[in-house]
């Protein structure tokens, strides 16, 4: 019997390999009934005072779709979701009859990534590659490779 209401998080940056890494969660692993979380690390403070720092250590509360896909109320988050993205992501929610959801972190991937795992709580992750040759790597480090060898749940790493 499949189980039923997972939290599949996708790591996001609207980056041409985030956006693979949400084609291949979509359609691989969300089935009716599920939840897809769309999880945005940004810079630690690169927010105004305010109710932003409120969830500077626990991230923003859920998003749900209708919110997230409203320019205006993600004007105030520092996030430009692109019309790519804000299309596949309606379109499976319609037809996988998923729920779409988007949280936002401040700080570094890495650590946030791996915190979110726990805090929202999710069933797995799945991250893209932004192919880091092994001497990029070193200097810059791989956000997949640390989540993968931290996370507290199933992490795919799409390349």
């Amino acid at each position: 019997m499949a189980e039923e209401g997972k939290r599949v998080g996708v790591a996001m940056d609207f980056s041409r390999g985030s956006k693979k890494a949400l084609r291949w969660a979509l359609d691989n692993l969300l089935r009716s009934g599920d939840h897809l979380i769309l999880i945005v690390v940004r810079p630690e403070n690169s927010y105004e005072s305010g109710e932003m720092q409120l969830w500077e250590t626990t991230g923003s509360p859920l998003i749900p779709y209708d919110d997230f896909s409203n320019p205006t109320i993600m004007k105030k988050y520092k996030i430009s979701p692109d019309a790519e993205t804000l299309d596949v992501v309606k379109n499976a929610a319609q037809e996988k009859q998923i729920t779409p959801l988007l949280k936002i972190f401040w700080g570094d991937p890495r650590e946030k990534l791996c915190e979110s795992i726990d805090k929202i709580p999710l069933t797995s992750l799945v991250i893209g590659n932004r192919g880091l040759g092994p001497l990029k790597r070193v200097f810059l480090g791989s956000v997949s490779n640390h989540v993968v060898n931290n996370a507290t749940c199933a992490v795919t790493v799409v390349h």
